[in-house]
């Protein structure tokens, strides 16, 4: 089974997944698939919308019943839980739609905003605008960025180990930055 074959039976898995642990090169890389023909734009953002929304909702719930604990337990969450409370009370429907797209508060928000006393609900419908719009946009990403390689290179056939290469390089920088933010939070 050649490469191709793997991205076609398990590309939209793979998506899943790795949104629902963060996953942006991914769905920066499959955008750039869709533009390979590999993969379809729209069943990229619905396996990403799926797996961000279902980890961001288990979060909250897991803040509903655990939070405190999950505080205590990680005092290195402390300098970030102030700021995400403060941006909480001050501007919540924005936060919850868009806590996704800010690096180094994206895991430990939902936690906090089911500490909070955001209903289910009201969570789950901004949540929900806010994956898909999160899903669609890095998809985009994606996308556009086959584009301008494609205009750039010309035949990006031959290239497409080394833009692959490139896109995974710039995700994998991203969580490299965004785990040296939260550790300088570490006392």
């Amino acid at each position: 089974m050649g490469v191709e074959s793997y991205i076609l039976h398990y590309g939209y898995l793979v998506i899943l997944l790795t949104t629902f642990f963060g996953g942006e090169e991914f769905l920066m890389l499959a955008g750039f698939l869709a533009h390979r023909g590999y993969l379809t734009f729209p069943l990229i953002v619905l396996s990403g919308f799926t797996g961000s929304l279902a980890a961001d909702q288990m979060y909250f719930f897991l803040g509903r019943i655990k939070g405190r604990a999950l505080l205590d337990k990680h005092p290195s969450w402390m300098a970030r839980a102030r700021r995400i409370r403060k941006l909480l009370h001050q501007h919540q429907n924005l936060v919850i739609l868009l806590f996704r797209f800010i690096y180094g508060i994206r895991a430990v928000t939902p936690v906090l905003i089911g500490l909070s006393n955001v209903r289910p609900l009201k969570f789950f419908g901004l949540n929900a605008l806010g994956a898909i719009t999160w899903a669609a946009a890095l998809t985009a990403l994606g996308y556009f960025f086959g584009q301008a390689a494609e205009l750039l290179l010309g035949d990006v056939k031959k290239y497409e180990v080394i833009v692959i290469g490139f896109i995974l390089f710039i995700g994998l920088a991203i969580v490299f930055l965004e785990y040296r933010a939260g550790s300088k939070d570490n006392p």
